[in-house]
């Protein structure tokens, strides 16, 4: 193994974005792509931190809100609000996040396991904190946003709203 190949492994690549106050990362290869917001379908009888759903050149995507599901204080939207367009065990699912500021490479070695409370944020959602310099950044475990009986609903929802 040569030693570039060596250093990939040790390092994650992380798209980073910002809730509220906080900094978040979560693994690229589980984002799909990063939208600006857009009108969002209200759909009944579905947790209260599911804005709805969009049309994704085609397909319909439920859409939830991080500070909804997180119990973080709500933001008013900005031009800067995205929408995180993420792969959650085979579900597809839009995710609004106030804004996402860089992709980037952290070493393993720079991530701690997460701490018993952070920012409010149960510690089951996220796999760890990643040191930077100047900043620290919470990772998210995208398998534990949703639990599976949400899984099971968001993907019929999405189903529902194809038909």
């Amino acid at each position: 193994m040569n030693t570039k190949e060596n250093v990939r492994r040790e390092e994650e690549q992380l798209v980073v974005f910002n809730l509220s106050s906080e900094t978040y990362g979560v693994d690229i290869s589980a984002v799909r792509e990063i939208i600006r917001m857009q009108v969002i379908t209200e759909v009944p009888r579905t947790p209260d931190f599911v804005e709805g759903v969009i049309n994704l050149r085609g397909k319909v995507i439920p859409v939830i809100d991080l500070h909804k599901r997180f119990d973080l204080p709500l933001v008013e939207e900005t031009s800067n609000t995205r929408i995180m367009v993420v792969e959650v065990e085979n579900v597809t699912v839009g995710m609004i996040v106030d804004s996402v500021s860089e992709v980037l490479r952290i070493s393993k070695d720079s991530i701690d396991p997460p701490p018993p409370v952070i920012s409010g944020v149960d510690s089951a959602y996220l796999r760890g904190v990643g040191k930077l310099e100047d900043k620290l950044i919470i990772l998210l475990d995208l398998n534990q946003v949703l639990h599976e009986k949400e899984k099971k609903h968001l993907e019929e929802v999405s189903i529902a709203q194809d038909a």
